[in-house]
């Protein structure tokens, strides 16, 4: 993607140092960040290492397996799905996929899937992570899985699951897979090819990011009443690097560059991929109640958690997007159009990163900050 940045100098003077201070502390050892005002390209910057082993830099244009960050380009999909008329936010995930009604779940529409409502926040315990490119076969466990609640009564993070529910939908509706739609309806129209991935092609795997682990793993404890796997809830250099993985079409989870990302939003924003009135009912409150899953009060639009890591609550109506296990970031502010990204290498149990350089981006792009 051959673009500038227009020049906000002081923001992108401010991103760029706080870049470069982290990985000079050893901090982090390879970060993107950038940011669209407006449409405009106002912050890109990179700092340190793509791959420790080699000593490749980081470039804007060097993507990154960023987890659950993804789910913003999943749920732009399912949101591209209803924009064509392919279906509706309250259609009957039976209606396209009707194995999926078994065992009580028959009601669950694609807005429960996308308020993670559904009742089936963990794969099948059959399913492990070698299981993820096995798109059948998990499909298949997941129609046949009791749901832990009736859906749409409760929300609990459908951490690899959510992918999946909303990619089947879309194969069945369009006929195409996950990757395929991602391409045809973003990163074409937007020319933003070879930033973006659901499956990343084999001749771009030198491209990508390494990733590493900001320590080493914990043995896996057993939890009887955790409701996710282990695997399913911390995220692992080893997953993020498997060459099987980042060949797989997850829609759960996603590899993009900062800058890529971060222009599928400006687009949502803008109107380009979307028109206003669905903008406004996306990213209006559609789900509020405790997370069955990790405990907290969630507040969710259709497909995202509202609110910007560290706001004031005053700000959870116009802010939207996903975080990525290990403490990558995405959101976008409908209030001041602001579109934000960050990835990296370092997988932390913290986003420390991602809120500092959030926080900057706020303070110079919102006027009432």
């Amino acid at each position: 993607m051959a673009e500038s940045v227009t020049m906000m100098s002081s923001l992108q003077h401010e991103l760029q140092g706080v870049l470069d201070e982290l990985v000079d502390q050893g901090a982090e050892t390879g970060l993107q960040v950038a940011v669209y005002d407006h449409g405009a390209l106002v912050g890109d910057a990179v700092a340190g290492v793509a791959d420790a082993r080699s000593g490749r830099r980081v470039t804007s244009q060097t993507p990154f397996f960023s987890f659950s960050a993804g789910k913003v380009m999943t749920t732009l999909i399912a949101h591209l799905l209803v924009r064509t008329g392919a279906l509706g936010y309250d259609t009957p995930v039976v209606d396209l996929w009707p194995e999926f009604g078994a065992h009580g779940k028959e009601t669950a529409t694609l807005r429960h899937v996308l308020t993670h409502s559904v009742g089936v926040p963990a794969m099948p315990r059959r399913i492990g992570p070698a299981d993820l490119t096995d798109w059948p076969r998990v499909c298949s466990a997941i129609a046949d899985a009791e749901p832990q609640w009736r859906p749409g009564t409760k929300t609990g993070y459908h951490a690899f699951t959510f992918g999946f529910l909303v990619g089947e939908v879309a194969r069945r509706a369009t006929g195409k897979p996950m990757r395929q739609l991602l391409r045809e309806w973003v990163t074409a129209p937007l020319g933003i090819d070879g930033e973006l991935y659901f499956g990343v092609p084999s001749a771009d795997l030198p491209r990508l990011a390494r990733l590493e682990d900001a320590a080493p793993q914990p043995a896996a404890v057993a939890d009887g009443d955790a409701i996710l796997a282990p695997w399913e809830m911390r995220p692992s250099a080893a997953l993020g690097n498997s060459r099987q993985i980042l060949l797989a079409d997850i829609p759960s989870v996603g590899t993009f560059t900062a800058r890529g990302v971060a222009a599928m939003n400006a687009a949502a924003l803008d109107g380009r991929l979307i028109d206003s009135d669905q903008l406004e009912e996306l990213t209006a409150v559609a789900f509020e109640g405790t997370d069955q899953v990790f405990g907290n009060h969630a507040r969710l639009a259709l497909g995202y958690p509202l609110g910007r890591i560290g706001a004031q609550q005053n700000e959870a109506s116009s802010t939207f997007g996903w975080v990525g296990g290990g403490g990558s970031y995405v959101y976008a502010d409908t209030a001041t159009r602001t579109s934000f990204a960050m990835t990296k290498t370092r997988l932390t149990p913290h986003f420390d990163t991602a809120q500092r350089l959030a926080d900057i981006t706020a303070a110079q792009t919102n006027p009432h900050a």
